[in-house]
């Protein structure tokens, strides 16, 4: 019997298979997750609807497969509680994709590698391991039986490093000393013992898959569709840094952290409800832009997978503290890897904030089909010129950069730079945020 990929959620036709959690020759319980399926920017795990033997599997992992297509096949009964053509649906298990080290489930390059030195195992040859041909010319000058040697490289590769480790060739000094071993490795020639700078080897290859791979994709769409420029202004961020310091001490109470980002989004909103063109995104084939009348902002978030981007949905109708929460949440669950579909849909234009890092400003991609991405950089002390009772004095303030790509298709480069200033008032003047509606 064949188990078909089924929908995975609403617009979704395909996903990349990045891990799978069965074998040939397996027996599967009934809702055992058999395989991870990446969709956009989430994982989905797949349970079977069945409880057998898996007979084959059709496709490897990286694969992309669509709705429809056949995973795997399998001799058993197919359960009451989901058949092989329904949806995943909500119930199913969501999260982050896994990174590709833990994908190929590679030995640690710290472990302890076990060799023989005998003589019956000092020619090295061992044509099932895999390893370059220089690495077995190396083994077989050290006497080293490459079966014996735990790999450390992309799928238990043996290295130039792994020989050197089981050799212990790195406590071997450049003289006369030689490894406390017998047999084979005893007679050794001091040159066969080299530096560990030399058995590094010169490349690696790692399999684009999984977040990185989805990265990519998204970002060569946007930029093969969207017609990006940038922007950027400056920005006295003064009475901004002291409405913060106030709202952490405030969130702290609440067991809430309170960053600048729910104010950045507060003044967006605002910015945005006077340029809204600004706040949609260019439906292609039917040649429409589509103003969205609700302010869902995507926020970029940096994991040990990659960048992901959910959505802090309704941003108009929440409080600063409810934001700082939302926000709070989503960082978190992108680090653990729960993620869920839902938590990237609808978008209606996105914040990318690498001011934790440093730097002036950047031009950051926009996140394909919105038009807009603004991007939010460190801020800084320095000294500006402020005209006071007639007089020029220098002042020190806190200053900081604000870049946004637009897409120039649908939004005019003067558009852009109105929305801009709009938006600088209320990052210069925050209690406006407040007044009104």
């Amino acid at each position: 019997m064949d188990l078909k990929l089924p929908e995975l959620g609403e617009g979704v036709h395909e996903g990349e298979l990045v891990k799978w959690r069965v074998k040939v020759g397996d027996l599967v319980k009934d809702d055992q997750v058999v395989c991870e399926i990446m969709t956009d920017k989430a994982t989905v795990e797949l349970p079977a609807p069945f409880s057998g033997k898996v007979t084959s599997l059709s496709a490897k992992e990286g694969d992309t497969i669509h709705v429809g297509q056949i995973v795997l096949t399998y001799e058993g009964g197919a359960s009451s509680a989901v058949s092989s053509g329904t949806s995943v649906g909500a119930s199913a298990s969501s999260h982050a994709p896994a990174s590709i080290a833990a994908a190929h489930a590679a030995p640690s390059p710290t472990a302890t590698a076990a060799v023989s030195l005998g003589a019956g195992s000092s020619s090295g040859v061992a044509t099932d391991v895999a390893a370059a041909p220089s690495t077995r010319r190396l083994a077989r000058e050290m006497g080293v039986d490459l079966a014996r040697v735990t790999g450390s490289g992309p799928h238990g590769r043996v290295m130039k490093a792994d020989l050197e480790r089981a050799t212990g060739a790195g406590a071997v000094s450049a003289g006369n000393s030689r490894p406390a071993t017998s047999g084979a490795a005893s007679a050794m020639s001091p040159m066969a013992v080299k530096s560990s700078a030399q058995f590094i080897e010169r490349e690696t290859r790692v399999p684009m898959k999984g977040l990185r791979k989805k990265i990519a994709e998204k970002m060569r769409l946007s930029k093969d569709h969207a017609a990006h420029f940038t922007y950027v202004e400056e920005a006295d961020a003064s009475e901004l840094v002291k409405l913060r310091a106030a709202a952490k001490e405030l969130g702290a109470k609440s067991g809430v952290k309170v960053t600048y980002l729910p104010f950045i989004m507060k003044a967006m909103v605002a910015a945005l409800r006077q340029y809204p063109i600004l706040n949609s995104s260019f439906d292609e084939a039917a040649g429409e832009i589509v103003y969205k009348n609700y302010f869902n902002i995507s926020l970029s978030i940096q994991t040990e997978d990659g960048l992901t981007a959910p959505v802090v949905k309704s941003v108009e109708s929440k409080s600063v503290l409810e934001l700082a929460k939302d926000i709070q949440d989503l960082v978190d669950r992108a680090r653990a890897k729960k993620l869920t579909l839902d938590d990237f849909q609808d978008g209606t234009i996105t914040l990318t904030n690498a001011g934790s890092i440093g730097g002036l400003f950047a031009t950051p991609v926009i996140n394909y089909p919105e038009v807009a991405i603004l991007g939010f950089n460190k801020i800084f002390r320095k000294p500006v010129v402020r005209e006071s009772g007639g007089r020029e004095e220098i002042v020190i303030r806190d200053w900081t950069y604000f870049s946004i790509s637009l897409d120039h298709r649908v939004v005019d480069g003067a558009v852009g730079a109105e929305f801009m200033k709009a938006f600088i008032q209320y990052i210069e003047n925050p209690t406006l945020l407040f007044i009104g509606g």
